[in-house]
């Protein structure tokens, strides 16, 4: 299945989802409903409240709140971009400037956290102190791994085992959640622990993509500036590999560039990664996360619901953008 099928086949629950999104974005303070919305719309792709649809409907969810819970997903999601956006200086994300750069740094940061108290105000919604648990976590584990990415930047020592932690804390996490949420939706406990383990095999396998595509994509099919994560000193994969079997001139170009992060040594360092094989060795770390995840739907029955995951986890190692 493609992107588009999965969409097809879900396009109603898709459809209620983003009418919800809509009006739960709605203040009437301005700012908000401008920030919120050019976000909103900014071309996301919507991965992680459709997984949590589908999860629901692989468990035989007939009821509505998984559209809610969608939402407050995507809410949760785009409150961290917001913040991450801050953080990280950036300017353009998917190939548009990003609401730090147009409204500001303190505007950004206080929409991001009105979304995420939107998104708590939603979530008891369900009457589900299960719901609530699973959330929760997620936004702390998230916050965690946003702390000890920061920690690590312009750090050349980090270790293939520390790269993994934080993703699977900033990154993985909120896709777990998503797809646990549907097996506690579904009233399936038996497949909140397989659905959760292919959630998270499922959003590790996307940022090592991401991470990978920082060398090898052009700035305007990825929507973000080329080399942001050498920008900020982040010691990602590729960086990762070629330190630990590039020659010691390499490893010299990559401490000092992960050191003093900025952009001038990218077009010497991507040429490395690239003939390095680091990019090849991320990618097969990509699908074995892929693969791990597709193992985890083993006992789930076979629908197009269940198809349409498995097609996911393929789809998230294929991805130019």
């Amino acid at each position: 299945m493609t992107l588009d099928d999965i969409r097809t086949l879900m396009v109603d629950d898709l459809r209620a989802t983003d009418a919800l999104i809509l009006e739960r974005l709605a203040s009437d303070v301005v700012l908000i409903n401008q920030i919120g919305h050019y976000i909103i719309h900014s071309g996301g792709k919507r991965l992680r409240p459709l997984l949590l649809l589908l999860s629901a409907k692989a468990c035989g969810y007939q009821g509505q709140q998984h559209h809610t819970l969608a939402a407050v997903i995507e809410f949760i999601h785009t409150s961290t971009l917001l913040h991450d956006d801050v953080v990280d200086e950036s300017s353009v994300r998917r190939g548009r400037d990003t609401a730090n750069e147009v409204w500001g740094n303190a505007a950004s940061v206080l929409v991001g956290d009105f979304l995420y108290s939107r998104s708590f105000e939603m979530m008891v919604e369900p009457g589900d102190m299960r719901v609530m648990e699973i959330l929760s976590e997620a936004t702390n584990v998230i916050a965690e791994g946003e702390v000890l990415q920061l920690l690590n930047c312009h750090n050349p020592d980090v270790t293939m085992a520390t790269y993994m932690d934080v993703i699977h804390r900033k990154t993985a996490k909120l896709f777990e959640a998503a797809t646990r949420l549907g097996a506690v939706l579904g009233q399936q406990p038996q497949w909140e622990s397989p659905l959760a383990d292919y959630g998270r095999h499922v959003g590790a396998a996307f940022q090592l993509i991401d991470d990978a595509l920082d060398y090898t994509a052009d700035a305007e099919t990825l929507g973000k500036s080329l080399g942001d994560d050498l920008a900020e000193g982040k010691p990602t994969l590729p960086l990762i590999y070629l330190m630990e079997n590039g020659s010691p001139e390499d490893v010299a170009l990559v401490r000092k560039a992960i050191e003093q992060g900025g952009l001038d040594q990218l077009t010497q360092i991507t040429q490395r990664i690239q003939q390095s094989g680091a990019l090849e060795h991320t990618r097969r770390e990509a699908e074995k996360q892929a693969a791990l995840a597709q193992a985890a739907l083993k006992d789930l029955p076979d629908s197009p619901v269940t198809q349409a995951l498995h097609s996911l986890a393929d789809l998230a190692v294929q991805r130019t953008h």
